[in-house]
């Protein structure tokens, strides 16, 4: 038996704990993934390197209707497969043996290891760790829903698809969620046919109604949208090689009849599921959720029996609802300081978690949807207003030709104070920023949009006229 300081479980954000405070200290960094976590190996840093030549593939394409005639002449999947992986495995691997060999406080464990106690693991290599504070950072997994040909090679999820050999003709993607739209934007722009498939109307459904609409009226045009269905099974199509086809089983009153789709490769987009299943959890006596992540404080304390186990922690997707790496950067920023300062302890701050999609119109959130607002309103007395703003109302959106982008605000009527924030169209995850900081530090939207400069005609100025035009009072 081993007993270590600290011990961290995942390589991701967990990664970032061990700083100058800790050089003294006996620490162990287990993980028997590929180092570096999600993000960087098969999330939202590669998904973003793939969309930013989609990005430049589709942009040529519609740059006619400016009067520029242009040509997407080739695509090498190859080249841009081998420029994103070329740099990603090289960090992960540089993290990887400075870890191993960097630090003579920091051994590594790159083995899966389980929980046979609160403060207790053992590795698959049988070494048992004990630690005085244990984090467990240990991410989470594509969820591959069960039906016969699962596990055929052609068979996909966002782990592996990004390193396919070869562009595929024909991809047909399952879920309509923020992965299923940005591959669906991925493969569509650099040349390949998208069929998507749902088992119930609307895509992108956590979005604000208006904005999950607006976005399938833009796409429908150029992906294949199939509501009402699920897999039913995958199989090997005879005499054409490398193809499969998908059989197709109607949803009960969203569709009627069975259908099939003979693609080149097949995306499971439908979720991911927390890594808790692989701990041992219960062994430890932590207390899960319904959706099986670990239950935390705000102080990010791993829960027993609804009580804090002092000394055991938890960030990002294995305890977070949210799953995003800016929110697990933020909770591993609250445990760090937690670690070091266990009588003066700091809660993470989850009030105004944005979001954005990378697909083609581009969406960004932050706050409540209009939904949610109206649901506020009525249990706490109070009225909201709503404005839409048209990016073609702008300069900058006549300067685009622009006649989808929109800005919608969500705001209290009397205190002027935004609610939620919700932009689809070019560079929305940039547009919402000002919109976010608003939000965290309570400046009231009359007090936003008259309170400091905007540059004109920059396109930041579709956000100054959405705050104008919501019917705040008087005051404000």
């Amino acid at each position: 038996m081993t007993h270590y300081d600290l011990a961290i479980l995942g390589s991701g954000s967990g990664n970032s704990l061990p700083g100058p405070q800790w050089a003294n200290k006996k620490i162990a960094v287990i993980d028997g993934g590929t180092f570096g976590g999600t993000c960087l190996n098969v999330g939202c840093i590669p998904t973003k390197m793939f969309v930013y030549p989609a990005d430049l593939a589709a942009g040529t394409r519609e740059a006619a209707r400016l009067g520029v005639r242009a040509e997407v002449t080739a695509v090498h999947w190859r080249a841009i497969r081998d420029r994103i992986f070329g740099r990603i495995d090289a960090i992960s691997a540089g993290g990887m043996e400075y870890r191993a060999h960097g630090e003579p406080n920091i051994t590594l464990y790159p083995e899966h290891a389980e929980f046979t106690g609160p403060k207790a693991l053992r590795t698959a290599g049988g070494t048992v760790i004990t630690a005085e504070q244990i984090v467990v950072a240990a991410g989470s997994r594509p969820v591959i829903p069960d039906f016969p040909g699962n596990h055929l090679p052609q068979v996909h999820t966002s782990d592996t698809i990004m390193r396919v050999d070869e562009l595929p003709a024909r991809v047909l993607i399952v879920g309509g969620g923020f992965i299923a739209a940005e591959f669906g934007h991925i493969f569509a722009s650099l040349g390949s046919e998208v069929v998507m498939l749902t088992r119930s109307p609307g895509l992108l459904k956590s979005q604000d109604a208006e904005i999950s609409r607006r976005f399938e009226e833009q796409v429908s045009g150029r992906w294949d949208i199939r509501h009402g269905y699920q897999v039913a099974s995958v199989r090997a199509v005879p005499h054409r090689p490398g193809r499969v086809l998908a059989v197709l089983a109607p949803v009960a009153g969203v569709a009627d009849a069975p259908a099939c789709v003979e693609v080149d490769l097949v995306l499971l987009a439908t979720g991911r599921r927390p890594n808790t299943d692989g701990l041992n959890a219960t062994a430890a006596g932590f207390d899960l959720t319904a959706a099986g992540r670990l239950r935390v404080d705000k102080y990010q304390r791993v829960l027993s029996g609804g009580k804090p186990i002092s000394g055991v922690w938890s960030l990002g997707d294995v305890s977070s609802d949210f799953q995003l790496k800016h929110v697990a950067n933020h909770e591993a920023r609250t445990v760090a300081h937690n670690l070091l300062h266990p009588g003066q302890l700091r809660a993470s701050d989850h009030r105004f978690v944005p979001e954005a999609v990378f697909t083609r119109p581009q969406i960004a959130k932050v706050g409540m949807t209009e939904e949610q607002a109206l649901a506020h309103a009525a249990r706490h007395g109070l009225e909201i207003v709503t404005a839409v703003q048209d990016y073609g109302s702008t300069a900058y959106g006549w300067a685009m030709e622009d006649t989808t982008g929109i800005v919608k605000l969500v705001a209290e009527k009397d205190s002027g104070l935004l609610l939620g924030a919700h932009i689809m169209g070019h560079e929305a995850s940039m547009l919402i920023q000002p919109l976010i900081q608003a939000m965290s530090f309570g400046l009231d939207v009359r007090t936003m949009a008259r309170g400091q400069y905007w540059i004109h005609p920059a396109l930041t100025e579709v956000v100054e006229n959405a705050l104008l035009s919501l019917k705040v009072g008087s005051k404000h």
